[in-house]
């Protein structure tokens, strides 16, 4: 049988190819997207059933050129989940607005990128799904997360546009807050002294954008967020 195909955005070691893993393992052919091309080749080697394809998602001729690629190779995507993130942190008076503007660019112009070249074939199919990773940045703007949070407000406004409009045409689109800190090498360095409820894992994340992927679509979800047990809110 042919696999269905996922496309996923911003595949490192932590959320990205925590995402891949769970999709191929559930019968997906996955294209996996990031600017690194030799950790894509490592990932490629180790999950079977996905693909690595190195990509700038700001880049629109990259992105179609891309695209055609994982159509040829794989299929037509019937879901995209954006996971690439773009952030910078500091005082409003202190960063370079230059750096706003390209942390815009990854987390939503590449969406609306992104979504304008696979929802077609969404749509015709009556089904698919679009899941975007987001932060508690895009519900509140915190003191020197300026560089950030307008960025990701303005993710999580562009996918419930998408939602409202694509949903009654039988794809479903879902924003995950993603309210903790994530267990990667570099957070449990920063955060030593911290304790294990401290951290959200990425394969939990995984777990539940699987989960808005396979929504049965009398009870879609948009707006979901994610805590470790022991976060506080």
């Amino acid at each position: 049988m042919t696999r269905p195909v996922a496309v996923v955005t911003g595949v490192g070691p932590g959320t990205g190819s925590a995402i891949a893993r769970h999709l191929a393992a559930d019968g997906y052919a996955v294209a996996m997207l990031a600017r690194n091309r030799e950790r894509l080749a490592a990932f490629e080697k180790e999950i079977e059933h996905a693909r690595a394809y190195p990509c700038d998602v700001t880049d629109e001729a990259q992105l179609d050129t891309v695209l055609a690629a994982v159509r040829r190779d794989l299929g037509t995507p019937a879901v995209l989940v954006h996971n690439a993130v773009g952030g910078a942190f500091g005082s409003f008076l202190d960063i370079d607005p230059k750096v706003l503007a390209a942390n815009f660019q990854v987390n939503t112009m590449a969406l609306l990128h992104l979504a304008r070249r696979l929802a077609p074939a969404m749509i015709e199919a009556g089904s698919g799904a679009i899941i975007v990773t987001g932060n508690t940045s895009a519900l509140r703007g915190r003191a020197n997360f300026a560089g950030f949070a307008p960025t990701k407000a303005a993710q999580r406004i562009l996918a419930e546009a998408m939602a409202r409009e694509l949903g009654p045409k039988g794809v479903h689109v879902a924003y995950v807050v993603i309210d903790a800190v994530i267990d990667v090498p570099w957070a449990r360095k920063r955060y030593a002294e911290a304790p294990d409820s401290f951290f959200i894992k990425p394969a939990a994340i995984a777990g539940e954008v699987l989960h808005l992927v396979q929504q049965d679509r009398s009870a879609w979800s948009f707006n979901v967020e994610i805590r470790p047990f022991g976060e506080k809110w």
